[in-house]
């Protein structure tokens, strides 16, 4: 459900709630302003080389240009949101994000569905199109999101809970796997991340066979993302296993 000041609020089978501030137009416009400078950018330089072709033939260097220009329109954004989970220069800049409409992790086809779009949205100039679709419905979604299931979100920044008060001084036997932490923590999104934390703060307030569900499903789903050797999981509850993620997540540092 949406509230009166654009967020979503999604809701989980096991009665987790968690909050999205969407993302409007204007600020869209600003990131997408930012990805059209980086986009322009690209192409003058790949203009610059592809006219060494035009000693050979002009024909042959004003086809490479079209080429250049269409594969990095439309490749720039489908990369950088796949590489970046969701997020273009201008994305990151403005602290933008792209994602599933129902929280879920966001797909390749997603990415590549919203982008191939982007062209009728951006009719007739300025993204005018899309900007008026985005501008009247509740979601912000331009045609590329709605095609591809997709909504944009604002992410602020997550503060680090306190991980003495979530983990109860529980040995965290993630910690014997240094690079599989920090490939966990490349990989998670921040609505996964909030889901984790929630999970754990609020534990004590779900139905006790909802709690092990949650947990369970939880902790099958942070194994698809990164997969720890047998040796750290064995023996631990899946609610255990949640915590483990948690600390992995939010753990500071050590200085060196």
């Amino acid at each position: 459900m949406i509230d009166t000041i654009n967020r979503l609020t999604i809701k989980t089978p096991e009665g987790i709630e968690f909050s999205l501030r969407l993302a409007g137009p204007v600020t869209r416009f600003l990131a997408w302003a930012v990805d059209l400078g980086t986009i322009v950018a690209i192409i003058t330089i790949l203009n610059v080389v592809l006219g060494i072709l035009g000693v050979i033939s002009r024909d042959l260097a004003m086809a490479a240009n079209i080429i250049a220009f269409f594969v990095v329109s439309v490749g720039y954004g489908i990369l950088t949101e796949w590489y970046w989970q969701g997020q273009t220069l201008g994305k990151k800049l403005l602290r933008l994000r792209v994602m599933d409409e129902q929280g879920l992790r966001l797909q390749f086809s997603q990415i590549v569905i919203r982008n191939l779009l982007r062209f009728i949205d951006s009719l007739p100039a300025l993204y005018l199109v899309g900007g008026l679709v985005c501008l009247f419905n509740k979601r912000a979604q331009r045609l590329g999101d709605f095609a591809a299931n997709t909504i944009v979100v604002w992410t602020p920044h997550v503060s680090e809970p306190d991980l003495n008060q979530l983990l109860e001084g529980k040995y965290n036997s993630f910690r014997e796997y240094p690079h599989l932490e920090a490939r966990l923590r490349q990989h998670i999104t921040p609505a996964e991340a909030r889901v984790a934390v929630q999970s754990i703060v609020r534990r004590d307030d779900l139905d006790p066979h909802a709690r092990i569900e949650l947990f369970r499903e939880l902790t099958a789903y942070f194994k698809t993302i990164v997969s720890f050797p047998q040796e750290a999981t064995d023996g631990i509850s899946d609610e255990q296993y949640v915590r483990n993620v948690v600390e992995a997540i939010f753990r500071q540092k050590a200085s060196v």
